[in-house]
């Protein structure tokens, strides 16, 4: 991987993740389109370049969250979920569903689109949102960490399923991606760090690898942090519906391409 290839995915990276397309999704797509061929240390370069991502969130919301102490109880409820499977599942997570066919990413994006899709209830008046985060009890948090977990499947964007969960909870928009952004922080984290433990050997096998990451970190901090403000600003206007049409329309393409 040269330079350029690493700031491109850094930059997917950070305009997706915190939108609910499937970062994971578009990190493979941008690789198999550069002819990045996918081994050990691509694999931990997709995982650490989230870790800019998070950066950007701890930049902008730290005062937030070190002021409330009861949001980064909730933080942790929600997060343990998906701690407990990405432990005890490492193995299969990395080993079969990274390296699954894009036929089954192609799936859960049209699924995850279909769900997204359906929030047009919620300008119909069948679902009033009204909950702010402050609001949030131990019951709650465990199932949005629940729904946060179905993202260990690529083609699921966490992002979205933590929005979604909590809109299913009667949580506004704005709230729901403002808590998204603080659950990434532990999880992203700790699968970055995780993984990076799992390969250290690969990252140890080249000096080069070391700037690779740095320019992947770097450039997925920047674009994130644009991104995240733009997202909160757009939610508390707008729906989700063009997102979940632009996973529909995407994942439909997919197949099309995949049955010739």
């Amino acid at each position: 991987m040269n330079a350029l290839e690493a700031i491109t995915l850094g930059v997917v990276e950070g305009i997706t993740e915190f939108l609910p397309i499937s970062s994971t999704f578009h990190l493979i797509f941008t690789a198999r389109v550069l002819g990045i061929n996918q081994n050990d240390f691509i694999k931990l370069f997709e995982v650490f370049i989230q870790s800019g991502a998070i950066l950007s969130v701890a930049l902008l919301y730290f005062k937030d969250v070190v002021k409330d102490k009861k949001i980064l109880k909730m933080v942790f409820v929600s997060f343990l979920p998906t701690a407990l499977i990405g432990l005890f599942l490492y193995k299969f997570i990395k080993n079969i569903l990274f390296e699954s066919e894009i036929l089954l990413v192609a799936i859960f994006l049209i699924v995850g689109g279909i769900f997204i899709i359906l929030e047009r209830l919620v300008q119909r008046k069948t679902l009033k949102l009204e909950k702010q985060v402050k609001s949030l009890d131990y019951k709650q948090a465990l199932i949005i960490g629940l729904f946060q977990s179905l993202a260990i499947i690529p083609g699921v964007s966490r992002a979205g399923a933590v929005i979604v969960g909590m809109i299913v909870l009667k949580y506004k928009r704005d709230s729901a991606a403002y808590y998204s952004f603080l659950l990434s922080i532990p999880t992203i984290l700790a699968a970055a760090f995780f993984d990076l433990f799992k390969t250290r050997q690969v990252v140890s096998i080249e000096a080069e690898n070391f700037f690779v990451l740095l320019l992947g970190f770097i450039s997925a901090f920047i674009s994130s942090y644009l991104v995240i403000r733009w997202f909160i600003a757009y939610l508390k206007r707008n729906t989700l519906v063009v997102f979940g049409i632009y996973r529909f329309v995407v994942g439909i393409i997919l197949l099309l391409v995949l049955s010739k």
